[in-house]
């Protein structure tokens, strides 16, 4: 079986850190057989995403766009496309747009997010 997603065609939202975000995949949505969920996201120049943590789950950005900064736990990194970063489980963790255009980047969540999971720790 062969799944087919166009990211142009997936409807955005606002998530609960002020991304904007696309879910691709998420296996309790579709019954996929993978224990992951994929989403999309994007920030505006300057804009950041909230502080958050996961409870629970780890996560790996990689970045296909932009240029930002990505904050984990303490700990700050410079970001462009083609980077990757991954957060611990339970971990604050934000990042920022420092660029001039979008910075857009792949969310890998496992297991999947799950809204209650998710805590915002500031807005």
């Amino acid at each position: 079986m062969i799944i087919k997603r166009s990211i142009s065609e997936i409807p955005s939202f606002i998530a609960g850190d002020a991304t904007v975000l696309k879910e691709i995949f998420h296996p309790d949505k579709e019954q996929l057989p993978f224990n992951y969920s994929l989403a999309h996201a994007e920030l505006l120049p300057g804009q950041s995403s909230y502080p958050h943590t996961l409870e629970g789950r780890s996560e790996l950005y990689v970045f296909l766009q932009g240029f930002g900064q990505a904050t984990v736990g303490e700990e700050e990194v410079a970001v462009k496309a083609g980077d990757l970063v991954w957060v611990p489980p339970n971990t604050t963790q934000f990042v920022k747009n420092t660029g001039s255009e979008n910075l857009v980047f792949l969310c890998i969540v496992d297991p999947p997010w799950k809204q209650e999971a998710e805590e915002v720790l500031s807005k």
